[in-house]
C-alpha cells in the first residue's frame, strides 16, 4: 500500500508554502532588527564594518530554532485553515477521513523539523554563540582594529592619543595631526604635522607613524622650558596595546555547551553552581524541541473556525500561546538555574500542562460533535467587534448632527 496519497501529497503542498514562507519572513525581520543594532555597535567600536555580516551569520541558528517552530505552527495552521474555509475539510471528514489520518504528514513536517532543531541547537547554536561573543570581545579589544574617527581625539594606547582633521584615500592619506605621547619618565611629546601615513614594521606590536611638516615639542620634569623642534619628516613609533586571548568555549555561560557537554557538567561537576545551570540549560533545551511533537495538534484545532465565520482569532491565538510558552521555560530555566527548584519539576511540569491544554483542544475539536474548543473566544471576539462598530456608527452620527 502506497504510504503517501494524492491526499497527503496536497497537504504537504499546502503547508510548505506558508512554513518556508513564514520561516523566511521571520528570520529575515529578526536578522534585520540584529543587523541595525549590530552597525551601530561596531561603528561605535570602532571596527571594520564588514565584521557585521560575520556576525550576522552567528545569530542565524538562533533565531532559526526561534523561526521552526513558530514555521511549523503557522504552515500546518493556515492549510487546515485553507481547507475548512474552502468546505474541502468537510468533505474529507464526509468521505471517513479522520483527523489524525489528516495528520500523517504534518507529524512527518514536525518529526523532521524536530530533528533539525535538535541538531541546531544542540550543537550548532552553542558554537555559533561562541564565535559571535569572540567577535563582541575582539571588537571591544582592538584586536580587529580600531579605526580612528576624524576630527575626533582617539586613544591608540594608555599613553597615546591621536587627532585627524581630515583622512583621504581610504585612510592613506591623513591631515591635520595631532599626536601626545607620554613616556615612562615623565617626558611628554606634542606634535602637529601638516600630513602623515601610517606603517607596518617587523614587529607586529609597534606601527610606524611617519609625519611631515610638523612641530614636536618635548617636556620633561628636569627641563627649564620646553624643547621645540621642526621638521619636515618625522617617524614616531607607536605601541600597539597587548590583547589577550578571549575565554574558552562554555567557560562562563553555559549556552557555549552541547548537549553531550551539558549533560556531563550536570552530572561531574564538582560545583553545585555550575551542575544547576547546566541541567537547567539541558532540560531547557529538550523541552524546547519536544514541544514541537504537540504543534500539529494545536495548529489543527486552532485552524478550524466555527460555521460561517471567517475569523483568524486562531492565527492570532497560536502566536500569542507559543511565545507564551517560550518564556514560561525562560523563567522556569532561570530559576532552575538558581538552584531553588529541581529544572525537572520547573520545566517539564509547564510541558505536562501546556500539552494538556493542547490534547484537550484537539480532543474537543476532533471528537465532540459540533465540539469548537475555541468558540467562547471567537464569540467573545465576534461580540467585541460588533460593539465597536456599533459605537463607531453612533460617534459618526454624532459628528453629523453636530455638523447639520
Amino acid at each position: 500500500m502506497q504510504f503517501l496519497t494524492s491526499t497527503d501529497r496536497y497537504l504537504a503542498r499546502l503547508i510548505a508554502v506558508p512554513l518556508v514562507s513564514t520561516l523566511i519572513l521571520s528570520a529575515m525581520l529578526l536578522l534585520l532588527d540584529k543587523m541595525l543594532r549590530l552597525f551601530d555597535f561596531v561603528v561605535q567600536q570602532g571596527g571594520p564594518v564588514g565584521v557585521v555580516w560575520e556576525m550576522l551569520a552567528n545569530t542565524i541558528p538562533e533565531y532559526m530554532s526561534l523561526g521552526i517552530p513558530i514555521g511549523l505552527m503557522l504552515g500546518i495552521l493556515l492549510a487546515f485553515r485553507k481547507l475548512a474555509l474552502s468546505s474541502e475539510l468537510d468533505v474529507f471528514r464526509a468521505l471517513g477521513v479522520s483527523y489524525g489520518r489528516l495528520l500523517r504528514v504534518p507529524y512527518l513536517f514536525a518529526i523532521g523539523l524536530a530533528l533539525v532543531n535538535l541538531l541546531i541547537v544542540g550543537f550548532v547554536q552553542p558554537y555559533s554563540h561562541y564565535a559571535y561573543e569572540g567577535l563582541r570581545y575582539e571588537l571591544r579589544s582592538g584586536a580587529l582594529g580600531a579605526s580612528i574617527k576624524v576630527g575626533e581625539f582617539t586613544k591608540l594606547s594608555k599613553k597615546e592619543t591621536v587627532r585627524i582633521e581630515q583622512s583621504r584615500d581610504g585612510g592613506r592619506e591623513l591631515s591635520g595631526i595631532f599626536v601626545r605621547a607620554a613616556g615612562d619618565d615623565g617626558a611628554v611629546f606634542a606634535v602637529t604635522a601638516a600630513s602623515g601615513a601610517f606603517f607596518a614594521t617587523d614587529d607586529p606590536d609597534t606601527i610606524i607613524f611617519r609625519l611631515h611638516d610638523g612641530v614636536l615639542v618635548q617636556n620633561r620634569p628636569d627641563f627649564r622650558t620646553p624643547r621645540v623642534l621642526s621638521f619636515q619628516s618625522h617617524d614616531l613609533p607607536i605601541a600597539l596595546p597587548k590583547i589577550e586571548s578571549f575565554r574558552g568555549r562554555g567557560t562562563s555561560q553555559n549556552e557555549e555547551l552541547t548537549v553531550p557537554e551539558l549533560v556531563r557538567t550536570g552530572l561531574v561537576s564538582p560545583s553545585a553552581k555550575e551542575r544547576a545551570e547546566s541541567r537547567a540549560e539541558f532540560h531547557f533545551r529538550m523541552v524546547e524541541v519536544a514541544i514541537m511533537m504537540l504543534l500539529p495538534l494545536l495548529a489543527v484545532a486552532l485552524a478550524v473556525p466555527p460555521k460561517r465565520s471567517s475569523s483568524a482569532l486562531g492565527v492570532f491565538l497560536s502566536i500569542v500561546m507559543i511565545v507564551t510558552y517560550h518564556k514560561v521555560n525562560q523563567y522556569a530555566s532561570a530559576v532552575a538555574a538558581l538552584g531553588k527548584i529541581n529544572p525537572v519539576l520547573a520545566l517539564w511540569l509547564p510541558f505536562l500542562v501546556f500539552a494538556g491544554l493542547i490534547w484537550w483542544m484537539y480532543r474537543t475539536l476532533a471528537r465532540v460533535p459540533g465540539g469548537q474548543p475555541i468558540g467562547a473566544l471567537e464569540r467573545a471576539a465576534a461580540k467585541s467587534v460588533a460593539a465597536v462598530q456599533r459605537w463607531a456608527r453612533l460617534g459618526r452620527g454624532r459628528v453629523r448632527r453636530a455638523q447639520a
